[in-house]
């Protein structure tokens, strides 16, 4: 029995949870404070901002701080170069997408905006929390049957279904169980899916 894996493409969207942080008029609302979803995939986070007064003149999301001001957007990081944009509306709304995600993301995401008053400076904590992990699959086998599952490191957000198929032909679809179990030997082979996920992980079953 042999295993391999592919790359998937996962859109993550989370608008059902709200995290107000801020002091003095100023605050960061996040939708979210976790999100955990695939290699390869894409996902957005979403925040809105108040302040007391004047013009917003400066917005970056950011996971990186080298000193006092000096907080790198994700616009310039180069681990983001042709991954990142950002979206604004009309009402204060600044959400983040990312693409062609990777392990290394892994991070705390926090969003910064800067104003035209005095000291007008404020950046949303403890932000967002973004594990990134790839799409396994394990074997459990007895002498009388095997059970394959679906796994990863961190639990995906967003309620995924799962599918299986057997030769390219499904045999267990739109399931919220990440195992499918076969009870008796056999060649075939065996491909998991998540909804929303083009590549599958593999599982080749000598």
């Amino acid at each position: 029995m042999s295993l391999r894996t592919a790359g998937s493409v996962l859109v993550v969207f989370l608008w059902s949870v709200t995290v107000v942080l801020g002091q003095n008029g100023w605050s960061v609302t996040y939708t979210t404070q976790s999100i955990c979803t695939l290699k390869v995939s894409t996902v957005e986070m979403s925040c809105s901002i108040r302040y007391p007064s004047g013009k917003v003149t400066t917005t970056l999301w950011f996971t990186k701080v080298y000193d006092v001001d000096n907080y790198v957007s994700l616009l310039d990081d180069p681990d983001y170069k042709g991954r990142v944009t950002y979206r604004e509306d009309e009402e204060n709304g600044h959400t983040l997408t990312i693409t062609d995600l990777r392990e290394r993301h892994s991070a705390t995401y926090m969003f910064r905006f800067i104003t035209d008053q005095t000291r007008g400076k404020y950046f949303g904590s403890p932000g967002v929390t973004l594990s990134v992990t790839d799409l396994q699959v394990k074997v459990t086998t007895t002498w009388w049957s095997m059970t394959l599952t679906c796994s990863t490191t961190c639990t995906l957000t967003g309620n995924p279904t799962y599918t299986w198929y057997r030769n390219s032909k499904i045999v267990q679809g739109a399931s919220s169980s990440s195992s499918y179990s076969v009870y008796f030997k056999t060649d075939d082979s065996f491909y998991c899916a998540v909804k929303g996920i083009n590549s599958p992980a593999v599982c080749e079953c000598d």
